[in-house]
């Protein structure tokens, strides 16, 4: 077990600084443009290609960073950038975290390098578990995955929406339902290889925010994908099915499905989306407050303004430290007896979008333009507390888990 410590090491000090460099070089520079053009910023993907971001390498020993803050710490600077490139370089995360988290060695071996590509040939991967009718509510998916025993073959059928890289992905992950009678016990997850007939794309999403990040529907017409995609592998799943009727029987104890699964692996990683994207539009705030003047002298002399300064950058160290414990206790194997995973996630998200208000409020009607960032920022701010689980969602987890109640 790593030892606790509110000190980074100088190593990772070097990541931080390296990804900061980046994020203020490469991203901000080129945020407003592809904000405007809400496409995918292929460009700025090859680049952090380039220089060994965006890969299998990087997010690997940053996943593995035994004190567990190597991701938060890359995803608080590259969110610094701005959250809709960031999202393009990182979506491809989401998926791989459902590999890592359902598939075995082979899986994770074969198909986590085809997510990413090569720097002369750049990949994404989409992670596609939400539907029209089954959101936050995963019980009522109904995309079904049907196993032909004579082909050994799986055939997918049902609509997914929301899905960050969605029919543009090389490498998509679905999470579907083996066994109806279940409810989210009798999911499973999926990989759908390149070029896999009966998968499209269906429409595409115009976003409130993160509009360089490409969403859309993927629409599965009778997919058929080999045996060997069924991440775990089919004996896997058939003992935990088995177990899963059993306890059902019993009274029904919890049992993780393959989305939660992966969603519990991620909300820290997104309570630090959220505290980048907060930390930026803070530090604009600042520095406006430090340099504009009214009635001879800077507004955050004004108590008013400094105030809100105050409450700010407290609420940021706030939802930086839930963070990090979350992600320290998830790399240590430390239960999340008090869902504290959720709860991480849920102060940060509220505290982004708290804050760029705030800032706006700050800047005034500088701040309302997109002449200044924070209008961006804003409005990039809104998706943290509704993907991977709204607010509402991580309080019911919250809830559910102090009170000893199964999480369905």
């Amino acid at each position: 077990m790593a030892e606790f410590t509110m000190e980074l090491s100088d190593e990772q000090k070097e990541v931080r600084d390296w990804l900061h460099g980046f994020a203020a070089d490469v991203i901000r520079p080129a945020a407003a443009e592809w904000d405007e053009r809400e496409e995918t910023p292929w460009p700025v993907i090859q680049e952090a290609a380039k220089v060994g971001i965006y890969s299998l390498d990087f997010y690997a020993q940053q996943y593995f960073d035994p004190t567990g803050l190597g991701i938060p710490m890359a995803m608080e600077e590259l969110f610094w950038g701005d959250a809709g490139i960031a999202l393009s370089i990182v979506g491809t995360g989401l998926a791989a975290v459902g590999v890592l988290a359902n598939g075995t060695e082979e899986q994770i071996g074969t198909w986590i390098p085809q997510m990413y590509g090569d720097a002369n040939d750049v990949k994404v991967a989409a992670f596609c578990s939400s539907e029209p009718d089954a959101g936050s509510d995963v019980a009522s998916m109904r995309t079904r995955a049907v196993y032909d025993e004579a082909k050994d073959e799986w055939v997918l059928n049902g609509t997914k929406t929301w899905a960050t890289n969605g029919g543009i992905a090389n490498v998509h992950v679905v999470v579907a339902v083996v066994d109806p009678e279940l409810g989210s016990k009798g999911h499973a997850s999926f990989i759908v290889p390149p070029d896999t007939p009966g998968l499209s794309q269906g429409q595409k999403f115009k976003k409130h925010g993160i509009r360089a990040s490409h969403t859309a529907e993927v629409i599965l017409d009778n997919v058929r994908v080999p045996g060997s995609c069924l991440l775990g592998g089919k004996e896997k799943l058939d003992a935990r099915l088995a177990r899963a009727r059993e306890k059902a029987k019993k009274g029904g104890e919890r049992v993780k499905n393959a989305a939660m699964a992966t969603f519990e692996a991620s909300r820290p990683a997104v309570g630090a989306m959220a505290v980048g994207t907060a930390r930026a539009a803070y530090e604009v705030a600042l520095e406006y407050a430090q340099t504009r003047e009214q009635f001879g002298r800077p507004i955050i002399d004004n108590q008013g303004v400094a105030f809100q300064l105050a409450d700010m950058r407290t609420s940021i160290d706030a939802a930086r430290l839930l963070v990090w414990r979350a992600s320290w206790m998830a790399i240590n194997g430390k239960p999340f007896t008090a869902a504290e995973g959720s709860m991480s996630k849920l102060f940060a998200s509220e505290t982004a979008k708290k804050v760029t208000a705030q800032a706006i409020q700050i800047l005034g009607g500088n701040g309302y333009t997109r002449e200044y960032p924070v209008e961006r920022m804003h409005r990039d701010s809104a998706i943290y507390t509704i993907f991977e689980g709204t607010s509402e969602i991580q309080r019911l987890v919250i809830a559910r888990t102090l009170a000893g109640m199964p999480i369905r």
